[in-house]
């Protein structure tokens, strides 16, 4: 296999491999995390925010990308505390998937966080978080809505699971 790098970004990159007489074209991502987040009055923090490629605001699970040699569940809970102002509770892996194997190698670590607490929130300065607070026994009924897969698989996990 030749591979060599085409581009270099803040978040992404791009090598192109030769793999006999194939070429591909790969994205490099550094991985990402998302969290099912539930309180103790049954209620799962959602955020909405604006996803540019999709050209609109999504509804999504609080999520985000690993820093470089970060663990992926310090990531999510770090994440948590940013995006949603929740911290603490009990916390487990529901699943690791790769989003777009095709032409992507990131990979997302799906949490479940239960019993989480109020903490101050603390967005990035480009980051324009909507919270939605949705009760569990609403959760099926909103699964239509959802455009986003992570937050769709976490949704799906985190419900199959109860």
């Amino acid at each position: 296999m030749e591979k060599r790098r085409v581009f270099e970004g803040r978040l992404i990159s791009v090598d192109v491999e030769r793999w006999g007489d194939h070429e591909r074209e790969i994205v490099r991502h550094p991985g990402a995390v998302a969290v099912v987040a539930v309180d103790n009055d049954q209620g799962v923090t959602l955020v909405r925010q604006l996803r540019e490629p999709a050209r609109k605001r999504l509804l999504e699970l609080p999520a985000g990308t690993c820093e470089p040699g970060e663990e992926p569940l310090v990531t999510a809970k770090r994440e948590l505390v940013e995006e949603a102002g929740l911290g603490g509770g009990e916390w487990r892996l529901a699943a690791s998937f790769f989003t777009t194997p095709g032409f992507c190698d990131e990979l997302v670590c799906v949490y479940i966080a239960e019993r989480v607490e109020q903490r101050e929130r603390a967005p990035q300065a480009d980051e324009e978080i909507e919270l939605v607070r949705v009760p569990v026994a609403e959760l099926a009924s909103l699964l239509p809505q959802i455009e986003d897969a992570k937050t769709l698989s976490g949704l799906l996990l985190y419900l199959r699971g109860r």
